[in-house]
This record gives C-alpha cells, structure tokens and sequence, in this order.
C-alpha cells in the first residue's frame, strides 16, 4: 500500500512539474540575444538569421547564422531583425527569437506556455515599437508579458539599488543606440538619448579604409577591428598588438591585407565617443541640482558591450570630471536585471510596464 501510494506520489510530482508553465527573459539587442530564466542565461547568441529565398523556412540562426552573413548566395537571406534597439523586420524576428527558444527549452510540445515573460526595450521606444515586441513575444502563450526599460534593468543587473532617492547616472552603450539615465526611486528622472552606438563605430571603421585605403570591409570586419585593436584614445594602459586586416582593393578588385593599429581606430571612433560625451553633459544640465549633487558623489556608471573599448574610462573621466564606473559584465547586465526581476516579480512590479 505504501509503494503504491509513493508511485501515485511521484506520478503527480512529476505531472505537476510537466504542468507547469516557465518564465523566461530576454534582452533582445541588435548583436547579440540573451535568454534567462531567473537564475542564469539560457542562451547568448548573436541576432541574426538566415532564411531561404521565400523567407519561409530558417536555415540558421545565431553563431552559425553570423559566420554565414555576408559570405550567403541568391537563394539565401541573411537579416539582422533589429535596428536601431528596435524590431525592424517582424518576421524575421519572430522566428529568430523562435529558434533561440528551441535552443534554450527544446521544441514546442502540447504543454507549451510559459507564466511570465519579461523582455528589456529601450527607454526612448515608442508606441508602435513596443507593440512590435509583443507581438512578437505572444508566440509563446504566456499568461503575462512585461517590458522593462533597459537602463533600469542594467542598474539592477549592476547591483544598485533603484528604489532609494539617491540619483544614479547609468550610461548604457549599446549596439544601435546608446542611452543616458538618471534613476531615482524607480523611475527615470533625466534621459538622454543618441543613435550612435557600436553599429555606428563599425560603419566608421568600414568608411574610413574607403575613404583612405581604397579598400573594402564587410561590417563583420570592422567589429572585429573595434574588438581587437578598439580604442577611444592613443595613451591607454595596455596596448594591444596591430591587427592585420583582409579586404579587396577597390581599384583592382583583389584581395589585400592592411595593418591597423588602436590609434589609428582611436581616431577613427573620436566623433562617436565625442557625440556620447556631448549626450552625457546635456543630460547632466537637464538633471535636477539635487540629483546632479548624488551624481557627483556616486560618479557614472557605465555599461553595454561597448562600454569595453580601451581607454572609454580615461577619457570619460577627463571630460566629465566625475568617477566612472564599468560594470564587470556589461554584455550581461540587461539579462542579470530582467532575471532578477523574475525571482521577484511583485518586488519589481511598479518598473515592468504590462
């Protein structure tokens, strides 16, 4: 009698944990899409995809769709869905963010659903945009849908407390868009945004060998330059060794190789990390003398994947006069604070917008 009662026993556990619906997040960027539960990231893949010629059927997604982009033939469509932080094409975005799912949880079954779904998105997004989002999320049968404002979630996932009076300036360099908050008691009391980013600095990068070189790059190219050999100014504490980079001469249409080194792409992403500092101070004029007067005692914190370049804390603290704080993970800090939220969703209620 025992046994079988700890048979149905475990047969009901099991049926309940069958049962029951998961929550995820996910930190939908331009260059990279992050999946959590409330634990830890599922899947950290670049946004991209390849579909075939009628756009019906994905032949790769993430890391195999990036080594596939700008090397595909006619029958053969790679995209990068978002633009700008933003869905730009809906349909291409709706079956990447499909195939990640299926990388992290496995293909859908009849008990697919999931309880709570939390998705980062820019603070300057606007209606039609947030939509957008959701209606690409609604695939997965989710009892809730929540948004979060990306600088929040950073501030979170970098560990600062949101809720206390006590201005904090997050300064979040992105891949399509670079936003400038100030947080205080859960909200955003100063903002500034700019449409100059990490895709920016690669189309620099790509139009100066252009311009100067008579020599062509694809955009995969110019990111790795920005990664290797990346810097904001010539005196940096560790100098990476030169990069030798491949591309075709445009005159001749022949492969040639080029040596590049950080001060030359020091010069090269001056504009953009002077358009960043420009945003920084005008968010600073904007902000309230007492907030200003935190700020000055906490300093800036800095996050996003290219808050990394060699040399960004230097100069920013130059420019500013104020301490400027990297966070340790930035490419993670988005999809730290969206699982966060998920360990505690009524905690974080007032900040996810439903």
């Amino acid at each position: 009698m025992i046994r079988k009662q700890n048979f149905i026993y475990s047969i009901s556990m099991f049926s309940f944990q069958l049962l029951k619906k998961k929550s995820f997040g996910i930190d939908l960027g331009n260059n990279n899409t992050q999946v959590s539960d409330h634990e830890r990231i599922l899947v950290d893949q670049p946004s991209y995809i390849v579909l075939d010629r009628s756009r019906s059927a994905v032949k790769a997604v993430g890391n195999e769709a990036y080594d596939m982009f700008e090397k595909t033939h006619q029958l053969l469509k790679p995209v990068r869905p978002l633009k700008g932080g933003v869905i730009a094409d809906h349909t291409s975005a709706t079956k990447m963010i499909s195939a990640l799912m299926e990388q992290a949880y496995g293909s859908k079954s009849l008990l697919s659903g999931y309880e709570h779904i939390i998705s980062g998105v820019p603070f300057a997004t606007t209606n039609v945009e947030k939509r957008a989002l959701r209606a690409a999320l609604e695939q997965f049968n989710a009892s809730a849908i929540h948004l979060l404002y990306e600088p929040l979630a950073a501030a979170i996932g970098m560990g600062l407390n949101i809720e206390e009076p006590n201005g904090k300036m997050v300064v979040d360099i992105g891949g399509g868009i670079t936003e400038i908050v100030v947080v205080s008691l859960s909200g955003i009391a100063s903002f500034q945004s700019v449409k100059v980013a990490g895709d920016t600095m690669d189309e620099e990068i790509q139009l100066y060998f252009r311009r100067n070189y008579n020599m062509a790059i694809g955009l995969k190219t110019a990111e790795q330059i920005k990664i290797q050999v990346g810097a904001v100014q010539e005196q940096i504490r560790e100098v990476p060794e030169p990069m030798m980079v491949r591309g075709k001469d445009m005159l001749r249409g022949i492969p040639v190789t080029r040596q590049i080194t950080h001060a030359e792409v020091a010069t090269i992403l001056d504009k953009s990390i002077s358009a960043i500092e420009l945003s920084i101070l005008q968010t600073l004029e904007k902000c309230p003398p007492e907030l200003a007067g935190d700020i000055y005692g906490n300093g800036v914190y800095l996050t996003g994947g290219n808050a990394l370049l060699r040399g960004l804390k230097d100069r920013l603290e130059k420019k500013i006069r104020l301490t400027v704080h990297i966070d340790k993970t930035p490419l993670h800090a988005v999809s730290k604070g969206v699982a966060t939220a998920l360990r505690d969703i009524r905690k974080y209620k007032p900040v996810l917008i439903d």
